[in-house]
């Protein structure tokens, strides 16, 4: 790992200052992750009357489903669960059973946000057997699958889905699968000291107004955690990809996924299964934000730069929503990451006399070698079905993406046949399986 160097820190640390002092924070953290290790950490404010520092704790509130989500991905990977399982067959009773489980990850099952019970974020919570028994229609808000409503509710079923699964709560698994394992000790759902007090701020004095803080119980897993800049800094490290044997990487690629958007076509922002998603700078980013009284945090990976940010702060509101991706603007300005060297590669004599031209009908496509005997097939003029494809055991190759993902790809030495579309080296070339032609100019 390699630090930031002293101009670039002295420009994240500006920004950041300029944060706290103009937002009125009693104090904020934050920090850059680069290659798996911590680049630069700031600190402005007070906790108990010093700076805080990489090991002061705050409450990461929705940054704890995140976690959640990573047990529940790890019990689909053992075969306990699957992804379109109905709640009904884990949690029998409820009112909602038809929803899934990948609709409670990724918000789309059409939940209310809220349980129904007293403001819980700032009210001691209720235990599990009574939330459920108060669960009833009225928690119905949308059609399953139908668009993206965020949900803290669901969350708190996925817990106690975890809990029946694993035989011990939700926080033991957190805990036993995810945090030990990444040494992650500093992650607890109660605070220890050193920690932030949780204050808002009032809104027309320099006054400092004490927040509640409590165990939630049931929807615990919606927000409980509590955790500090070093433990985060290893949070994004985790998402970014660098998973310590937690999760397997294409898992952790399909939580990245867009399983819905917020915003419509040209989407900025979104979510996968459990993670947030957005588009920012350039930048395809993961991550969570997390708000809970007196609290807010934010946890931002780029995997394709292997660089995370993230802050913490201990006020109830009025950071900007665009503090983040501006110290990761920062980071691209000053210290830009270089691409890779380009290096010559072996190729296999037989694929390498597959690649160039190929024609769907009159569409001219294009085929290339990736590395470790992978293909990629590409519109010549950029405007149609473009896919990357994997080689199989069997001689085939897997669709990886775009259209064509999931899909298999047959490779002959005269003409490629994918999921039953034939490209063939000339237009219309009326010798191949399935022939075309040509009609002579009359």
């Amino acid at each position: 790992m390699i630090e930031v160097g002293e101009t670039t820190a002295r420009a994240l640390l500006r920004r950041l200052a300029v944060e706290q002092a103009e937002s009125r924070i009693p104090s904020l953290c934050a920090a850059i992750v680069r290659d798996g290790g911590l680049a630069w950490f700031g600190a402005r404010g007070r906790v108990g009357g010093a700076a805080p520092t990489q090991d002061t704790q705050y409450r990461l509130g929705s940054i704890t489903k995140s976690m959640v989500a990573v047990v529940i991905m790890r019990l689909r990977d053992e075969g306990r669960l699957d992804l379109l399982d109905p709640l009904g067959k884990h949690l029998p009773g409820t009112p909602f059973g038809e929803v899934t489980i990948a609709q409670l990850l990724s918000h789309t099952g059409g939940l209310t946000a809220e349980p129904p019970t007293a403001w819980w974020e700032r009210t001691p919570g209720l235990p599990a057997d009574q939330l459920l028994d108060r669960l009833g229609d009225q928690e119905r808000k949308h059609r399953p699958g139908r668009m993206f409503h965020y949900t803290n509710l669901g969350f708190g079923l996925l817990g106690e889905v975890i809990g029946r699964l694993r035989g011990h709560g939700w926080l033991q698994a957190v805990q036993q699968e995810i945090l030990q394992p990444l040494g992650m000790d500093g992650t607890t759902d109660r605070p220890r000291a050193p920690h932030a007090t949780g204050y808002a701020v009032h809104p027309f004095a320099d006054v400092l107004l004490p927040e509640p803080e409590h165990d939630a119980q049931a929807m615990a897993p919606a927000g409980q955690l509590w955790s500090t800049p070093r433990d985060l800094a290893r949070w994004a490290a985790f998402v970014a990809g660098d998973t310590g044997g937690v999760l397997s990487a294409d898992t952790l690629s399909e939580m990245r996924e867009p399983a819905t958007v917020e915003d419509g076509d040209a989407w900025t922002s979104g979510y996968g299964l459990g993670l947030q998603l957005a588009r920012a700078g350039g930048r395809r980013l993961a991550g969570h934000t997390g708000s809970m009284p007196g609290f807010l945090s934010t946890v931002w990976a780029d995997p394709a730069d292997k660089l995370g940010v993230l802050f913490m702060a201990n006020t109830t509101s009025g950071i900007s929503r665009t503090l983040a991706v501006e110290l990761l603007s920062i980071m691209a300005e000053h210290e830009p990451r270089l691409p890779e060297e380009w290096q010559p590669a072996p190729a296999d004599p037989d694929l390498l006399a597959l690649t160039g031209l190929w024609h769907w009908g009159p569409a001219a496509y294009t085929l290339s070698l990736l590395p470790d005997r992978g293909l990629a097939l590409a519109p010549l003029n950029g405007r149609g079905r473009a896919s990357r494809f994997v080689p199989q055991d069997d001689g085939t190759w897997l669709g990886l993406d775009g259209y064509y993902a999931g899909e298999t790809l047959r490779v002959a030495a005269d003409h490629l046949d994918l999921n039953t579309f034939i490209f063939t080296r000339t237009p219309y070339q009326p010798d191949a399986p399935i022939p075309g032609g040509t009609q002579p100019w009359a």
